[in-house]
């Protein structure tokens, strides 16, 4: 089974018919059986702002499902840090139109259990099953269970991360101290003493928010439990069922100041599902291309990057976003963005490695990876706004050669790996 596969999609506008690049990009695509993307954004009308977002509150109109069937894509996501932007009216309403356009879509549901559960792709070459999550969400997005007195909640399949913060003993009683001194935790202290939080551990301790242990200083993300558990079962279930099993994860941790640099804990759980039975993990979410690992034969995109970027082309903006640059409606789209990005000089579409992604293709045949090549693309750098943000071949970028030395591995010019 033949898989193509691209990143973030953050589509505000329609695609043109047809812009120079679409077709080269467009046949790339359809050699694959099963032909994937993130949803970065929501499709709906009539549907309130939520009060916190993504970041940019993302909404565009359902016709732009169709632009994506025109790049022959058959397989979708919209679990991502956007997909809550405009409450649970737009988040519903993105998930039956995705639904109407008959695209498959995994990672969202209308209880967790739908969320949770393996999308199936039936192709001429076999049955391929996707299984979506994201480590990045709005509180309250996580899908809920159903039980015997409530249905369940909608929502996205989470994987839920603990923050710790790991400092020397000097730094760990320098803070306890504060804590004590300020009062940081008496409310904390107050409902433990009443019942309502677990005894305090003395290896631990609360500060604004965050948990410090002693240990080599920097930070640690752990996945819960039961987070794993359900995300093995799909797998496993998957795996009965189809040919080919595919992970998508939205992640947009860092460690460090280095947005390339693949946290720990998305190493540790694209290899914990590749252990379990995956044959691929898709990753994306920090809008640039991250390593692609081969891993017990099989690959890991760590993130893909952006296939499509036009967050500067929104069409209309809540009140809470023009507040958060001290301005007020009334003073326009133009403004806003222009604030936000100090006079177009800064953010995602200024910079160029934002602008740069690949299009895998690749092959599993009975359940080991044959062949892999990555088509070059870029987004149009240094173009007009009007035309910035669609994706074109890119033969002669540098991209294939920056992400070789990054990944440790062997492409040709041909966008051909050695495997």
């Amino acid at each position: 089974m033949r898989i193509t596969a691209v990143g973030d999609c953050a589509i505000q506008k329609n695609l043109p018919r047809y812009y120079d690049g679409f077709d080269k990009v467009r046949e790339y695509i359809n050699r694959g059986d099963i032909r994937f993307f993130n949803l970065e954004t929501t499709v709906c009308e009539n549907c309130y702002p939520a009060r916190h977002s993504g970041g940019t509150w993302l909404r565009t109109d359902k016709s732009v499902l169709n632009d994506m069937l025109e790049f022959g894509f058959n397989a979708v996501t919209a679990a991502n840090n956007h997909c809550m932007d405009y409450s649970m009216n737009g988040f519903l309403q993105t998930i039956d139109s995705i639904k109407a356009a008959g695209l498959k879509q995994s990672g969202c549901g209308r209880s967790l259990a739908e969320a949770a559960a393996p999308a199936y792709i039936d192709t001429p070459d076999g049955r391929a099953a996707v299984i979506s999550c994201t480590a990045n969400y709005s509180p309250g997005a996580e899908a809920g269970e159903q039980s015997r007195d409530f249905p369940g909640r909608p929502g996205i399949n989470p994987i839920s991360l603990k923050q710790t913060v790991y400092v020397d003993r000097e730094d760990f009683d320098r803070l306890s101290q504060i804590a004590a001194k300020t009062g940081l935790n008496a409310h904390d202290n107050i409902i433990r003493r009443e019942g309502y939080l677990p005894p305090e551990s003395k290896d631990e301790l609360n500060f604004g928010g965050s948990s410090f242990k002693i240990g080599e200083p920097g930070i640690r993300f752990d996945i819960a439990q039961t987070d794993l558990k359900r995300i093995e079962t799909a797998i496993k279930d998957a795996s009965f069922q189809a040919d080919v099993v595919l992970i998508s994860v939205h992640s947009h941790q860092t460690e460090g100041e280095d947005k390339e640099t693949v946290p720990g804990f998305l190493k540790e759980f694209a290899h914990f599902c590749i252990d379990r039975g995956a044959h691929a993990v898709i990753g994306h979410g920090p809008h640039l291309l991250r390593r692609i690992e081969i891993y017990k034969g099989l690959p890991i995109f760590y993130s893909l990057g952006d296939f499509i970027l036009q967050l500067e082309n929104c069409a209309a903006m809540p009140n809470e976003y023009y507040q958060k640059y001290g301005l007020t409606p009334e003073a326009g789209l133009y403004e806003v963005f222009r604030t936000r990005t100090k006079d177009f000089t800064v953010g995602l579409q200024r910079q160029r490695e934002m602008t740069e992604t690949v299009i895998p293709c690749f092959d599993i045949v009975d359940g080991a990876l044959k062949c892999l090549e990555l088509m070059a693309v870029e987004l149009g750098f240094g173009m007009p706004h009007s035309r910035f943000g669609w994706p074109r071949y890119a033969p002669d970028s540098g991209i294939l050669e920056r992400l070789a030395a990054m990944s440790g591995l062997e492409i040709d010019k041909s966008g051909k790996v050695f495997i």
